[in-house]
């Protein structure tokens, strides 16, 4: 699997959620693509990852 352009091994079949958390992601404070789609937050239990996906993972800053 690839995430933010590096290479992850998936190790157990996980939801997005699992895998955000499992990695030491702030899901409040960001936004995910996979496979080039935006993934709403309310989805990201329910989205079970595959070795092919391709994450984008942005987080949100303040400033101004």
């Amino acid at each position: 699997m690839r995430v933010n352009g590096k290479e992850m091994i998936l190790v157990n079949n996980q939801s997005l959620l699992q895998f955000l958390e499992t990695n030491g992601f702030d899901v409040a404070t960001l936004a995910v693509a996979r496979n080039g789609e935006i993934v709403p937050k309310s989805s990201y239990d329910a989205v079970l990852l595959c070795e092919t996906d391709t994450l984008e993972v942005v987080r949100f800053v303040g400033g101004g």
